[in-house]
């Protein structure tokens, strides 16, 4: 009911929602926004990214304003020290790559690391926007492909198989970098 009302506009409002600390189905509103209305698949995609990033400014301004408490709290200091050893080495794909995941991934723990370890708002918000943006774009065209219903299975292979869907991005992700960092060198040397 309350999605009619908000009209085209309800996937940002949702996606908003669910970024700053409510929990809300974001992906199983965004493929019925898709799977519902076809033409304006880029619309949503980016109504969601932009929600979601926009939600994470007060998760952000709790992290800078005393975030390291409220993180050490919520987490191990194992944990801890690894999260801060990948905002050190690459601040971007540290916020990015999570934002790319879906649930159960702990993404608002590292909207708070991001704070944390003081990034810059403007790299914060670009990272999550990209994040989010493939997420709800590989979404979107998988529902467009096998229909709906695919929340619901991505999100049981995601939980049962966390550590190899994980990895298979993570390889994805290193291949590329790989990739384009042999280009470079060919393009350097050429």
């Amino acid at each position: 009911m309350l999605l009619q009302h908000l009209g085209i506009w309800g996937v940002f409002v949702i996606a908003f929602a669910d970024s700053a600390l409510l929990g809300m189905p974001v992906d199983a509103i965004v493929a019925a926004y898709v799977y519902n209305d076809r033409k304006r698949l880029l619309f949503y995609v980016v109504m969601a990214s932009l929600g979601s990033a926009l939600g994470s400014i007060p998760l952000y301004i709790i992290g800078y304003l005393g975030g390291e408490k409220v993180l050490r709290k919520r987490i191990s200091e194992e944990r801890f020290e690894r999260i801060h050893r990948s905002f050190e080495q690459h601040e971007f794909w540290a916020l990015m790559f999570p934002a790319m995941l879906p649930p159960p991934m702990p993404f608002k723990i590292f909207v708070l690391g991001a704070a944390v370890f003081e990034m810059k708002f403007r790299d914060f918000m670009a990272a999550i926007f990209a994040g989010r943006f493939v997420r709800f774009l590989t979404l979107a065209l998988l529902t467009l492909w096998f229909g709906p219903q695919i929340v619901g299975v991505m999100g049981v292979v995601f939980r049962r198989h966390f550590s190899w869907v994980l990895g298979a991005i993570a390889g994805g992700l290193l291949v590329w970098l790989l990739m384009r960092r042999g280009r470079r060198r060919r393009a350097a040397q050429d």
